[in-house]
């Protein structure tokens, strides 16, 4: 005997349970499943336990996907103030970061607690703690089995994520089941994740701990935060945010010293003959990462010793540092993933399948990443607000 409801979502994260709000308070009686032991785990580990619930300069342009318009739809029919009404509505304090971060004041759990409390409005079923068996489509919908149960709904949501920090719980569990539907999958690759140095950056290594401003770019894309130093290679926001744009084989460049006007070098030699170009740098960066780079680039003694020509070629070289990763720390360290569900089959305006009545996928398991500073949750309330109005 199989329980009915009007739709089953898979996934008890962001995304899934913000759905099941939004269809429960049509009227909808929706069940939420998830192997994991409590819901919305990668929610209470975000954003340092503060969860970076949002960012007010969304916009579709700071997401990736084969298909870049794709999220247009569903991020400008739900927008960050509608998030932060909901989240004011529950007296939730917060406070803008830089970059139009927004975060709780409090915990993260905050968050999982308000998305709860919307669910229960609605009377929501949600279970956790049983896996997916298996789901089937037939003439009366969809039929999942988990632990000793069944349930069977017309619609199926499938927002279980992508494989990013296995150690929560997460798998490629979506698209093994998109696949099972006839929907392809864009090849998931790990995202908002620090890269790693091969052997010959070793005096690199030796800086681990040291952070600084920089402007990091890849190709076309460039990000000004702040990067890292790390005991296996490059961290920190402006690395993260590089690395969804990254490819193996392509070279990272870092100006270590952005803003800096040309011939910045050859007027403080000019300005003060008698210092060392450490001492420069030093003034400007942390004194380990100072040292490290004056001793890269060969010139020792003091700046009026030399020439001109030498001060050119070490500021481009400052403002264009390469560093070629030879991998990243990959999915047990990334954020988010990239790749995912192809939305070539889904409808933008509802993330249902095209071919799949009934069908819809939402959230990580897409193929839209975006960028870090609360994109992705942002990505995960619009596009189960979407989900959750057809549904």
């Amino acid at each position: 005997m199989s329980d009915t409801y009007d739709a089953i979502i898979l996934g008890a994260g962001a995304a899934g349970l913000f759905c099941a709000r939004v269809a429960a308070l049509r009227g909808r009686r929706v069940l939420v499943l998830d192997h994991a032991e409590k819901p919305g785990k990668k929610i209470l580990i975000s954003g340092g336990g503060r969860c970076n619930f949002t960012n007010i300069d969304t916009l579709p342009e700071r997401y990736l996907s084969n298909n870049t318009h794709f999220a247009k739809s569903a991020l400008s029919r739900f927008t960050p103030r509608d998030f932060l009404d909901l989240v004011e509505a529950h007296g939730i304090a917060w406070h803008e970061k830089t970059l139009g971060q927004l975060f709780c004041d409090g915990s993260a759990k905050q968050i999982v607690e308000m998305l709860l409390e919307e669910c229960a409005r609605g009377d929501v079923t949600v279970h956790c703690g049983d896996a997916v068996a298996s789901v089937e489509r037939g003439d009366e919908g969809y039929t999942v089995r988990y632990g000793a149960a069944q349930a069977q709904a017309p619609s199926l949501v499938i927002a279980t994520g992508g494989p990013s920090i296995p150690k929560m719980g997460a798998t490629g569990f979506a698209y093994d089941l998109a696949r099972q539907f006839g929907l392809k999958v864009v090849q998931p690759r790990p995202a908002l994740v620090p890269l790693t140095l091969p052997a010959d950056e070793a005096l690199f290594r030796e800086l681990s701990g040291v952070a600084t401003a920089v402007v990091v770019t890849c190709g076309k894309t460039a990000f000004r935060e702040a990067a890292l130093f790390t005991h296996r290679g490059l961290s920190g926001p402006a690395i993260l945010q590089i690395s969804s744009y990254w490819q193996r084989g392509d070279t990272v460049h870092i100006d270590f010293l952005p803003g800096q006007e040309r011939g910045w070098l050859k007027a403080a030699k000019r300005a003060r003959p008698k210092v060392a170009l450490r001492k420069v740098l030093g003034e400007a960066l942390p004194d380990r990462l100072a040292q490290a780079l004056a001793e890269r680039l060969a010139l020792t003694g003091e700046l009026g010793n030399l020439s001109d020509k030498a001060l050119d070629t070490a500021e481009a070289q400052l403002a264009r540092w390469p560093f070629v990763p030879d991998g990243s720390e990959g999915f047990a360290k990334a954020e988010v993933t990239a790749g995912g569900i192809d939305t070539a089959g889904l409808s933008s305006k509802t993330m249902e399948a095209r071919k799949v009545p009934g069908l819809y996928a939402i959230g990580e398991a897409v193929d839209v990443t975006g960028w870090l500073g609360g994109y992705n949750f942002q990505w995960a309330w619009a596009s189960g607000f979407a989900a959750g109005e057809a549904i």
